[in-house]
């Protein structure tokens, strides 16, 4: 069972992008040493939290200041782009960081609706999406025969290329593609159980995976003591807070109590969000992982520790590590 890790790229308050981007190169440095599998960046617009919008670039930047971690998309937003010019920067990636470099796609802007606008894509652009993702699929293959329009670099460079989802759509599509799934089970854990239960029944062997790989992403925060765990997880509470008041700022620090920053029903909501979770000492942890994977056929788990303080975070991925044999117990099957 792998385990391997989601950066948002956060930019602290009272700091800038160029702080976020270096703060991710030290995470990714320490995930490479502690043996994490992989590091994946996610693609935000007009989020003054994030400093990933221009996700191929910082996937390049994380690869080159390291030497063995696969680094990928978590994900890039198809609707967003052109399949071509995904493939073209992807490729060249590949090309750079040979059999290092993961393309994961999803079908939302990643933004809202008046910033979509001001990417200039057709707000109907997901609709298309699984034929995007075919037409991406043939530019990075080694079987497509040559045409007019071919991307270079991409071509033959098969780029690894995984669905991302948050429903059952995209579980469907990974199914009949015969494509490795992961879903966002960190913020959207609704449909978790049945999406991964229709991607394993609906699963049809591919050129590209002959059996199912499935991946879940949970927030885990590792600490020495359960106060100081549940402290830095008010960070992240915060950030959801933010998100269901439609208020964007960066990414706070901790605080001592939540209770008077948000009303019950805010609580609720965030609670729902959040419930893939797992907060607390390394046993404590360890028993949640269990409990929440219980039943799930998941080959990996994508780790979310978004944690104010940088040092903090790579102690929280080193003590999950510290775990990682024990996790082999539970039901996560390959």
């Amino acid at each position: 069972m792998e385990l391997s890790i989601l950066d948002l790229v956060f930019i602290n308050q009272g700091q800038t992008p160029r702080d976020a981007i270096e703060n991710s190169v030290k995470v990714a440095k320490a995930a490479e040493a502690f043996g994490y599998h992989r590091v994946w960046i996610a693609e935000h617009h007009n989020f003054p939290s994030i400093a990933s919008a221009a996700t191929s670039v910082v996937i390049g930047h994380i690869a080159g200041q390291t030497k063995s971690i696969r680094v990928g998309s978590g994900g890039i937003m198809l609707p967003n782009h052109s399949p071509l010019v995904i493939a073209e920067q992807f490729g060249t990636l590949e090309s750079l960081y040979p059999n290092r470099i993961d393309l994961g796609l999803g079908r939302a802007p990643g933004t809202d609706q008046l910033t979509l606008r001001a990417l200039r894509r057709d707000p109907m652009a997901s609709q298309h999406f699984p034929e995007d993702v075919k037409e991406l699929l043939e530019y990075l293959s080694s079987d497509r025969k040559e045409g007019m329009v071919n991307a270079i670099p991409g071509y033959g460079t098969n780029v690894p290329v995984w669905i991302l989802g948050s429903s059952l759509f995209g579980a469907q599509l990974a199914a009949l593609l015969g494509l490795p799934f992961a879903f966002a089970s960190h913020f959207a854990p609704t449909y978790l159980k049945d999406a991964i239960s229709i991607y394993h029944k609906q699963f049809r062997p591919s050129a590209y995976l002959q059996s199912p790989y499935a991946m879940v992403a949970m927030n885990i925060i590792a600490a020495d003591t359960e106060e100081e765990a549940k402290f830095l997880f008010t960070s992240v509470e915060q950030s959801i807070l933010g998100i269901l008041r439609n208020k964007r700022s960066a990414f706070p620090p901790p605080v001592s109590s939540m209770d008077s920053l948000w009303s019950e029903s805010e609580k609720q909501m965030a609670k729902q969000m959040l419930s893939f979770s797992a907060v607390g000492k390394q046993d404590t942890i360890l028993s949640q992982i269990k409990s929440l994977t219980d039943d799930l056929q998941v080959n990996e788990i994508m780790v979310v520790s978004s944690i104010y303080d940088t040092e903090k975070r790579i102690r929280s991925i080193e003590l999950l590590m510290g775990i990682k044999d024990e996790l082999k117990f539970t039901s996560i099957t390959r």
